[in-house]
């Protein structure tokens, strides 16, 4: 069953909303009313709270996600909803919202409700939950992949724009393939992990799924940034390539195993063929190193990793986990402190394998799952069957890489079929230009967008100053100078660096900043480049605009100099003297 509440993605309810044909209001009480296949939500924004949010919304129309519906797995916090983890017993309510989800509705979504979910997050099937078994959108009893099963097919049934998703060993990328989507499993740490409950916690990511590749580069526009509170949090130099200069690996199709699976095999071949056309070169690959990493996470130490975060709850409360579940968390009992090294010793020389591999290539495409399965299927074997589906996605955290899943067809008797573009951490500008091109899609440019972007500097890019020339480098070019609206303090952090941090209304003052026109491409690499407490993020100018600016996080204002009183960072380095 497909529902039509919001069939169409960001850029499609974004061109409604600026012509006229939809408001908000509109989309929340389509998106209330809509129904969804068995088992996807676990909780739903109440109707009224819905369009109470798309009502708050009014004359925020410059918000890149204005008025676009999400969900969000159900072991990712928001605030006064219970986050179950998919085990009742487990259930808390959170006071705070996780920060990638804050960066979301900050930036105009709208929270339609919480997705079903493998149990704590330890499966790839989508079976394993007690809220239900969730299947796929193209029916006839297939799974629909987990463990963000829910999400996937919010998302695919038209229940949502956009949903988040968590990432271990696949299960934002299963899904996506299972069901027909983008599935974009970003490097380790890009989005905040922080109010997600742990299932590997080295290794967890926040995944996205939407309906084509711009929208999947949206949102990740808005939730990447580094969060000081979260330990796993980081940013790194972004890597960004066209895709007509990408050097391809591939795997040859009779190295790989599709469980008999032919159909399978031949779209693989299918996609190998259409990627070679594009990129600039095309090579066959070794995955010996990757596949025995991916072997680690689940026949190595691990499994009690997961056992670690759970523990104390799971031998509380055996009786409320699966018993699938809880056999495969105490089963990281059985290794010990020297397993543990040992693996991670492996792991560093795998690790240093598959650098020597990206020195040859740029991007590896391989199949995300070999085959599909039904519940039939995976109730016969479901420990295998679970590993099958997880065979060329579970390494790519271990070996701090990123992928994206983009749908790659059918199979002759009509089961989805899907392609993953794999790359070194920090690489995603360049897999989302593969993947736009593999699929035929417009450069990533929606509606209110332009091919540039304003951005509003306080501190040392502005001109003259030690960073400028990191802007100019991008291609960006000084458009004039205005003033910030009084709700802002800067700071001198301890560092050197100014810091501009938001307050209340008539609680600041007035702060001199540049704008700055950047090419919109040019944001990515640039955020790469900020540190915590430093973040991107919109700042209201004094004429009542909106621009995306340089922020500071408030906690980093204790201990720090405010030199609001001068106006600007100028005037303090004017007062300071050279």
């Amino acid at each position: 069953m497909t529902s039509t509440a919001t069939r169409s993605g960001i850029a499609a309810l974004s061109t409604a909303y600026r012509r006229g044909d939809l408001r908000p209001a509109d989309v929340a009480e389509r998106a209330a009313a809509a129904e969804a296949p068995a088992g996807v939500w676990i909780s739903r924004v109440e109707p009224e709270a819905l369009l109470r949010r798309a009502r708050e919304l009014q004359g925020k129309e410059h918000l890149p996600l204005y008025g676009i519906p999400f969900a969000v797995k159900d072991n990712i916090d928001v605030a006064g909803v219970p986050t179950t983890a998919a085990c009742p017993e487990f259930a808390y309510t959170p006071a705070r919202t996780a920060p990638v989800v804050e960066r979301l509705l900050d930036a105009g979504a709208m929270l339609v409700g919480k997705t079903n979910l493998d149990q704590f997050a330890t499966g790839l099937t989508g079976t394993r939950s007690p809220y239900g078994a969730v299947e796929s959108v193209y029916g006839g009893g297939l799974v629909a992949g987990g463990s963000s099963s829910g999400s996937a097919v919010a998302v695919a049934a038209g229940l949502v724009a956009f949903a988040l998703g968590t990432d271990t060993a696949g299960s934002g990328r299963v899904p996506a393939a299972l069901n027909g989507i983008v599935g974009l499993k970003p490097t380790r740490g890009l989005l905040s992990t922080l109010g997600v409950v742990p299932a590997c916690r080295s290794l967890d990511c926040v995944s996205v799924f939407s309906l084509d590749v711009a929208d999947a580069a949206a949102v990740l526009a808005v939730a990447a940034a580094p969060h000081d509170g979260d330990p796993w949090s980081r940013t790194g130099p972004a890597r960004s390539q066209a895709p007509a200069t990408v050097r391809l690996g591939l795997a040859r199709p009779d190295a790989l195993d599709f469980e008999g699976d032919r159909g399978q095999a031949e779209r693989y071949v299918t996609a190998g063929a259409a990627l070679s056309r594009i990129a600039a070169s095309a090579a066959a690959v070794d995955l010996g190193p990757l596949l025995e990493a991916g072997a680690l996470l689940y026949e190595g130490p691990w499994v009690a990793e997961r056992l670690a975060g759970l523990e104390d709850f799971a031998e509380a409360h055996p009786d409320a986990v699966l018993p699938l579940t809880l056999g495969i968390l105490r089963g990281g009992r059985r290794f010990a402190a020297t397993d543990a090294f040992r693996a991670q010793h492996r792991l560093r020389e795998l690790r240093a394998a598959t650098a020597r591999l990206f020195e040859r290539i740029d991007v590896l495409a391989l199949p995300t799952v070999p085959t599909t399965y039904t519940f039939d299927d995976i109730a016969a074997e479901p420990l295998r069957r679970n590993a099958v589906l997880g065979r060329y996605t579970q390494f790519a955290n271990l070996l701090d890489l990123c992928v994206l899943s983009v749908p790659n067809g059918h199979t002759p008797d009509g089961r989805p079929a899907g392609v993953s573009l794999i790359a070194p951490a920090f690489a995603e500008a360049t897999l989302l230009a593969l993947g736009a091109a593999l699929l035929g899609e417009a450069p990533a440019v929606h509606p209110r967008e332009t091919p540039d972007a304003e951005l509003a500097v306080v501190g040392h890019h502005l001109r003259g100053e030690s960073r400028n020339g990191e802007l100019v480098a991008l291609g960006g070019r000084y458009e004039r100078t205005t003033r910030t609206a009084d709700c802002y303090r800067l700071y001198r952090l301890p560092s050197g660096v100014p810091g501009l941090v938001r307050t209340g209304a008539g609680e600041g003052a007035p702060i001199e900043v540049e704008i700055w026109r950047l090419p919109a491409a040019a944001l990515g690499p640039l955020l790469g480049s900020v540190a915590a407490p430093l973040s991107i993020g919109y700042v209201s100018t004094v004429d009542g605009g909106v621009v995306q600016g340089f922020l500071c996080e408030a906690y980093a204002a204790a201990g720090a100099l405010d030199i609001t009183a001068g106006g600007g960072w100028r005037a303090h380095r004017h007062e300071e003297g050279p």
